[in-house]
């Protein structure tokens, strides 16, 4: 079983042949509104990987609370924990490149903000010992640093994704057992520049030494190369042109919590996750681009 803590937004995306430059505006092509939200996504994933799952988090009361929740709740995704506020849901302004599949993101967090500490005492509290939880770092950090310290004192697993890149992401990532960055995050828990993959691995070496945490950095199109008990892992995604990235992220996550909560080897999830990310890049949207778990395993 899987706790997800975290956001839950309603994305609006409009596509432009191009991302603007600072001061600029571009003219888009389309606009399409998809369910959203790190915490969400990567339950979504999670669930459409195939373990069971529960989202903890916060919706507002309006128009885009339940479009919000829609596809987790198709998915059946245990929505039970997720609370209701006079407060809007949480959006993302979300500007994607015809040319590149690159994106711009903007996130107004809304109900997402009012997530506190009770609330994440509450989600450990009805977890198990043998289950897992994944946060990530659009809710407040109090909420977090609370979950992550309930969740150690009872002996379960935790993963924390270091994004998007906040002031408290060293503090934080500090406290869970497995850390999942992207190549920038990761220089800022590492808190140098990294120039190759030689000087990765060295840093992997020596905070794995100090922490005794595992440790996975995402590389994009290159894949992702992990530390995991004193060895390096690494593993590939699929050579695709991407449509948009938007998704690749938080689906990686998700489908590396649930092929751990499914007892799959540490190397094998980590090519299930990548493969999964790869395929999430082949449709617009962060949450309908979630590939199923049939899809995953037919690329392996």
């Amino acid at each position: 079983m899987i706790t997800v803590f975290g956001s839950i937004n309603m994305d609006l995306i409009a596509t432009t042949e191009r991302l603007p430059g600072p001061g600029e505006t571009v003219v888009g092509s389309t606009f399409a509104t998809a369910s959203g939200g790190k915490g969400a996504n990567q339950a979504l994933a999670a669930r459409r990987a195939g373990s069971d799952v529960r989202m903890v988090g916060a919706v507002g009361d309006d128009g885009f609370a339940d479009p919000a929740l829609a596809l987790l709740q198709a998915s059946g995704t245990d929505l039970s924990a997720v609370t209701r506020t006079s407060i809007s849901t949480g959006t993302a302004l979300i500007l994607v490149g015809d040319d590149s599949g690159e994106n711009m993101i903007a996130v107004v967090p809304g109900a997402n903000g009012t997530i506190g500490e009770a609330q994440a005492q509450g989600a450990v509290e009805a977890m198990s010992p043998s289950d897992t939880l994944m946060l990530q770092l659009e809710i407040p950090p109090a909420a977090v640093e609370a979950a992550l310290r309930a969740a150690k004192a009872k002996g379960i697993r935790t993963m924390i994704n270091t994004a998007p890149l906040t002031a408290d992401a060293v503090r934080l990532s500090g406290l869970a057992d497995i850390v999942v960055a992207n190549e920038t995050e990761f220089e800022l828990l590492a808190g140098c520049t990294i120039i190759d993959a030689q000087a990765r691995e060295e840093v992997l070496r020596r905070l794995h030494s100090e922490t005794g945490q595992t440790f996975v950095v995402t590389l994009g199109g290159e894949g992702v190369v992990a530390m995991l008990d004193g060895e390096i892992l690494s593993a590939k995604g699929l050579k695709i042109e991407p449509v948009d990235t938007v998704g690749a992220g938080d689906t990686f996550c998700g489908y590396l919590a649930a092929s751990l909560d499914q007892r799959i080897g540490f190397a094998d999830a980590l090519r299930r996750a990548a493969v999964a990310g790869s395929l999430a890049c082949l449709e617009r949207g962060a949450q309908p681009s979630i590939p199923e778990v049939s899809a995953v395993e037919a690329r392996l």
